[in-house]
């Protein structure tokens, strides 16, 4: 049966595929007048395995083209995450301006992990895998996920990939992509309570002035709410070492559902973008959606913001969803909250962007209710927050530190069919959850006190898969 994009809980402003298992996104890049993104994927069914790359492009960074599967696995050998890279230079004799994908390869026989190449010369429709396979092999079964991109100020390309039970990242140079030299390690440091994978290097400007380069990092388990987690350091990088300014531990989102984040390669105008998996280790397993296994998060902007004598990553959704804005928005303000007050307008059946600002007042907590799902601010904890129903596989609270400023508290929401995403302090701290609300209808409450609303917008946005619906 043809997937309708309106089956129970699936998102409609979120990438899935139309059926069966996803998780990390691979392989992003931005490549003849398309964004690509290849994912994690089993081409056979809807739990993990099989891993290969499924594959998917799009004009907007929302509007998602599913091409099927990209590079399969095979008896030999699973496919594991990696990047792509355009070879405007043809350094590997592939071709002048190929797509080439390092990947890891994971051979089931022996275990093993290592980076391998493939190549497309049409758009990335086709890949044919290098006969010279696996390009770079330690003899380590824990020896993954390479983030490979052109260094202009060397001339050459670096790898960084992740040394995952050593909590390290090695990083690598080459001239041809096929023969790699190790150059330095980075880590352990920050969070260390789970194997490092995944991880990401890129330079980004700070807002006023200056730029810094950052190093992202996945953790499973470990993440500032249990199970896996994305942290970053931001710090200088010579072509050869990456040096943070500092060790301590910052999480680029505070929810449960927020794992293997990576940016693309090569998008215009220099911005740089990235997005990850919608999910956590420790619950995807239980999470029975029909027919697809898996969801992105927004695709969000990334700048660096200074704070004090740091700087702070802060992330916003990307300008094209402003564009899913339909019908007419539902607007309150200047109004005391207690307890809770249903909103009028539509039922929660779809998405919708919710902006809104309270001021304290007495209230322990105020926010949005959906169903047994809240969401809003703790200003016990100074936290935003989200409070998943008792029926979710990981019940409960998740949130990250956002000051009040001005004698208020401003956050926008993004609720979609089974998550919500909380962005607040000026894209500096980030909630993602998935979420399963049980009953419908939208709502405003504070708890423990009264709460002033000053102003609240829930605007319906459309959906992404409408052009594909039958």
């Amino acid at each position: 049966m043809r997937p309708t994009y309106r089956e129970p809980y699936r998102p409609q402003v979120h990438y899935t595929p139309a059926r069966n298992w996803m998780n990390d996104p691979n392989g992003l890049v931005w490549h003849d007048g398309e964004y690509h993104l290849f994912y994690q994927y089993n081409p056979e069914g809807a739990g993990w395995g099989n891993m290969s790359w499924g594959h998917a492009v799009s004009p907007d960074l929302l509007h998602w083209e599913e091409l099927g599967t990209a590079i399969p696995a095979t008896a030999d050998e699973q496919v594991f995450s990696g990047s792509i890279v355009v070879d405007e230079h043809d350094t590997a004799g592939f071709g002048k301006a190929a797509a080439v994908a390092v990947y890891t390869a994971w051979y089931p026989k022996s275990g093993l992990q290592a980076q391998a190449l493939a190549y497309s010369t049409d758009r990335g429709r086709t890949w044919t895998r290098y006969a010279g396979n696996p390009v770079l092999d330690i003899g380590s079964t824990e020896f993954r996920d390479p983030k490979v991109f052109w260094y202009a100020e060397g001339g050459y390309w670096i790898m960084v990939v992740a040394l995952a039970e050593e909590r390290k990242i090695a990083l690598y140079r080459s001239g041809d992509l096929k023969a790699w030299r190790r150059l330095s390690e980075f880590g352990p440091a920050g969070a260390t309570g789970g194997v490092w994978e995944v991880p990401d290097l890129f330079e980004l400007p700070v807002e006023g002035g200056g730029s810094k380069w950052v190093m992202v990092v996945s953790l499973n388990p470990g993440g500032p709410a249990g199970g896996s987690g994305v942290q970053y350091f931001a710090g200088d990088f010579d072509g050869i070492t990456f040096t943070p300014d500092d060790t301590s531990t910052a999480w680029a989102d505070h929810g449960r559902d927020f794992y293997a984040a990576v940016s693309w390669n090569g998008a215009p105008d220099g911005r740089r973008y990235w997005i990850g998996w919608m999910g956590n280790w420790d619950d995807a397993a239980s999470i029975r959606t029909h027919p697809w296994r898996g969801a992105m998060t927004l695709p969000r902007e990334l700048s660096l913001v200074a704070d004090g004598d740091r700087v702070r990553l802060a992330q916003r959704p990307v300008a094209a969803l402003g564009g899913l804005r339909t019908g007419t928005p539902v607007s309150l303000g200047d109004r005391e909250v207690s307890g809770t007050t249903a909103l009028p307008g539509p039922a929660h059946d779809g998405a919708f962007e919710i902006t809104a600002e309270f001021e304290p007042g007495t209230a322990r907590r105020f926010g949005l209710q959906a169903g047994d799902v809240v969401f809003g601010y703790d200003a016990r904890a100074g936290e935003l927050f989200a409070e998943r129903g008792p029926r979710e596989a990981a019940a409960g609270w998740h949130g990250g530190p956002a000051p009040v400023e001005g004698g208020g508290v401003r956050f926008t929401a993004y609720l979609d069919a089974s998550s919500v995403e909380l962005f607040g302090d000026g894209g500096r701290t980030v909630v993602t959850d998935l979420v399963f609300p049980a009953g419908q209808g939208l709502a405003v409450f504070a708890e423990g006190g009264t709460a002033l609303l000053r102003s609240l917008v829930v605007q319906p946005l459309g959906s992404i898969w409408e052009p594909l619906s039958p």
